[in-house]
């Protein structure tokens, strides 16, 4: 609410990905130790975007950003705070079965 009142608005980071919340395979829940069953299916990046930039693509499943797990789109945004503007951040994604960490960097909504 401080934020409201300072900037007459809430600020957010974004990352420029579309996606929907999906379910993950027991089986890569297990391989990758997940905490979560779910994750978020991007669905298209916006080019330039830090998405686009740290290489996600179409067809990621997003399952942290940072250290934190991400188990569907409200997660996300509410992990897109503030705070994590325009500092380095690493979102891993599941491309196939296979795990990867990306280097990305939120910009202002």
């Amino acid at each position: 609410a401080l934020q409201l009142l300072r900037h007459g608005r809430i600020r957010r980071g974004r990352l420029g990905v579309t996606g929907q919340n999906v379910s993950l395979t027991r089986r890569l829940v297990r391989l990758h130790g997940l905490e979560q069953e779910t994750g978020v299916l991007v669905l298209s990046v916006q080019e330039a975007s830090p998405a686009d930039q740290a290489n996600v693509l179409p067809g990621d499943v997003i399952v942290r950003f940072d250290d934190a797990p991400v188990s569907g789109v409200d997660d996300l945004h509410r992990l897109l705070i503030e705070d994590q503007i325009g500092v380095p951040s690493t979102v891993a994604v599941l491309r196939g079965a296979e795990l990867k960490q990306l280097p990305i960097v939120p910009v202002e909504d």
